[in-house]
């Protein structure tokens, strides 16, 4: 399974998200603080807008840390690229969780500091208001927005 889980992160750093996406389960889950909960065909297609929105971008994903339990695995790695609606750089610290199933990931949660990456994102905006449940939400709003626009343009 760390075969698995490198191909995933090899192919999110060349913007490859159909090679990423043979690593996920027909019935994955995934979540994270931007998106929230995301199963099957939402999932898949999150990973296709965002690996086109920064192909050919100064984007790069760090692998740091793999351990593997059983079924389960963890995973470290870091996220470095400009904000597209700021234009400032980022370098986003993330914590997955991995269940498989199938020889497949079934299961994937990324866990990272969003106040952080508000700070760094938005400036002041993101410092001031980066911590609220009400950011929380309207970040996922927006997120799941721009997902469903980008669904309906397939």
């Amino acid at each position: 399974m760390e075969t698995l889980i490198e191909s995933f992160y090899a192919a999110f750093n060349k913007c490859d998200s159909e090679t990423m996406i043979r690593c996920y389960h027909d019935r994955i889950i995934f979540s994270d603080p931007a998106f929230g909960m995301l199963e099957g065909e939402h999932a898949k297609n999150m990973w296709r807008m965002l690996c086109k929105s920064q192909r050919g971008k100064d984007f790069r994903v760090d692998l740091k840390d793999v351990k593997l339990f059983d079924d389960r695995a963890t995973a470290d790695w870091e996220a470095f690229y400009n904000f597209s609606k700021t234009g400032r750089r980022v370098h986003n610290i993330v914590h997955a969780e991995f269940l498989f199933e199938d020889d497949k990931i079934v299961k994937h949660s990324d866990f990272f500091d969003l106040h952080n990456w508000a700070k760094q994102a938005l400036g002041w905006k993101g410092l001031i208001l980066g911590n609220t449940s009400f950011f929380r939400n309207q970040i996922q709003k927006q997120t799941n927005n721009m997902l469903s626009r980008f669904e309906n343009s397939k």
